[in-house]
Formats: C-alpha cells, structure tokens, sequence
C-alpha cells in the first residue's frame, strides 16, 4: 500500500463509517461531503482506500459513499460465492436502506464489475456510470491476466499479514477472501447484450497500460455507441458515452492517479443528455 492509500485511514476504534444490514450482510460504507449521491466500489482485495485522495476531491460537490463488498475491509464475509450479480443487488439494497432512490455509481476493476452489474440489473436506480478498468466480458483481459486468476488461491494470502492491509483490516479471513475472488474470476462472462441495451451515461476509464486488452477497450466503446463516425466540427454526433485514457498509469495503481476526479467531475457534473431524475431520497 502506497502513502496515498493510507493518508485517510482510520483505525478500528475510530470508524467513520456505519453497517446497512442488507441480505445477510451488514455491509460498510462512509459517507463523505453532501449533494448527489456517488456510490464508490473499489478493486479486489483492498477497499475504498485504493481510491486514495480521490475520496476527497469527489466529496468536494458531492455524497461520496464509498462502500467495502462482501468479504472486502470491513464487510464481513457470509456463507455465499462472491458474485457480481449478488454484490449488485447488495448496493441496490444499501441505497434503498439509505433511502436514496437513485445515485451514480463508479467502480474500479472488481468493482467495476458490482457497477456494471448494478446499471444491468437496476437500471432505475443508476443516475450515471463510471466503470474504471473494467472489461464487459472476461475474455477482456490480457492471456496472462487470465492464467493469473486461474491460479488464484488461498495460498496467495501467505505473505499479507506483511501487508499494511493487515494491519488496516485485521478481521478479513485473506486465505478465504483470495479463493473467492479466484473462484469469482474464473468464471466465464460475457455481457456485451446487456452493455449495449444500457441507456444511463456511462463513461469508461483505462490506463494506458491496463491489464485491459486495447481491443476490448475499443470494443466496449463500441457497444455504448461509441467510435462509430467522426462527431462534427461542433461536436453534436458525439455519442453519449465518453472514453478516456489516462497516462502513465496502469490497471494497478490508476485509481490513485491525481488526473482520476479531473476527468471524471466533469461527465457527473454535466447535465443529463435528456430529462432524468438525479439522485434523490425516498420518502
């Protein structure tokens, strides 16, 4: 874990955040600044301080609630796979309990995942989407990516009580923890149906040297409408969706890049291409 990471940690007994108690679970999340709500997933194995200085400069206009998955930080594993599909209907769940009735949601890698999950299977509750470093179907990442995940297991937890992570989350069970990200990651997936019926903003974000085959990059773009024709020299063929790349960074450390909230801000601050509702509370 980098110094980034552990600027805004808090320790056990001085917890910033609550529990939802939500299909089983009582899931972790932190709320942050006030305004439209923005629901953060982070990657595998860590959790929301992966995302380092960007909490905070996402909570300078908004409702960060940024939110620790199944068997991630300071939500507690229950007997159940990890699964997108599942973890998605816990954040669908949370909101509800939090009695917002809709939010944008962004996720990174794993969480990406949860995210794209989310605006698939509760499309009503998701304002905008943000998807960092996330593929649409496995065959997304790199070859060697893949014959990493096929080798994911309980021994990879051997060396983390070395890890500041276990000093940061001393209750995750890291062996159990890693077999199921292992066992999550080795299924096949393809959801490039669903990616192209989806109608909520979207905005992909990579590094330039992601663990994100470049093809599939294009190929996801290409599904949200993207990279179809030039937009115009003032810009009114643009499709809906945006795309961007950020420098010098790769699928391991992009989502602490100090560029991360300046390009994104924008595309949440944006007005909605057509009416929609943004993030409100229930009554």
């Amino acid at each position: 874990m980098t110094k980034e990471m552990t600027e805004s940690i808090h320790t056990k007994e001085n917890l910033p955040g609550k529990f939802a108690p939500v299909n089983g679970l009582k899931v972790y999340y932190e709320l942050y600044g006030a305004g439209q709500p923005l629901v953060m997933l982070h990657g595998g194995v860590g959790a929301s301080e992966m995302f380092g200085a960007n909490l905070a400069a996402f909570a300078a206009n908004r409702l960060v609630i940024a939110v620790h998955l199944q068997a991630h930080g300071r939500t507690a594993d229950i007997d159940r796979p990890l699964s997108y599909e599942l973890m998605a209907d816990d954040i669908s769940a949370m909101l509800k309990y939090l009695k917002i009735s809709q939010a944008d949601i962004l996720g990174y890698s794993l969480g990406g995942g949860v995210a794209l999950q989310t605006a698939i299977r509760h499309p009503e509750m998701v304002h905008k989407l943000v998807l960092i470093s996330t593929p649409a179907r496995r065959e997304g990442w790199y070859p060697e990516v893949l014959a990493g995940f096929d080798q994911l297991g309980p021994e990879a937890a051997r060396y983390m009580d070395q890890s500041p992570l276990y000093q940061l989350y001393p209750d995750v069970k890291w062996a159990k923890l890693f077999t199921k990200i292992g066992e999550l990651q080795r299924l096949d997936y393809d959801w490039s149906m669903e990616v192209a019926a989806m109608r909520m903003p979207t905005l992909i974000s990579f590094a330039d040297a992601d663990a994100i085959r470049l093809q599939h990059i294009m190929e996801f773009f290409t599904l949200l409408g993207g990279g179809q024709r030039d937009a115009g020299l003032e810009g009114s063929l643009r499709p809906a969706a945006q795309l961007a790349i950020l420098p010098g960074v790769t699928h391991y450390n992009i989502a602490l890049s100090p560029n991360l909230a300046g390009i994104i801000t924008p595309f949440l601050d944006a007005p909605m291409p057509e009416s929609g509702l943004s993030g409100t509370v229930m009554e």
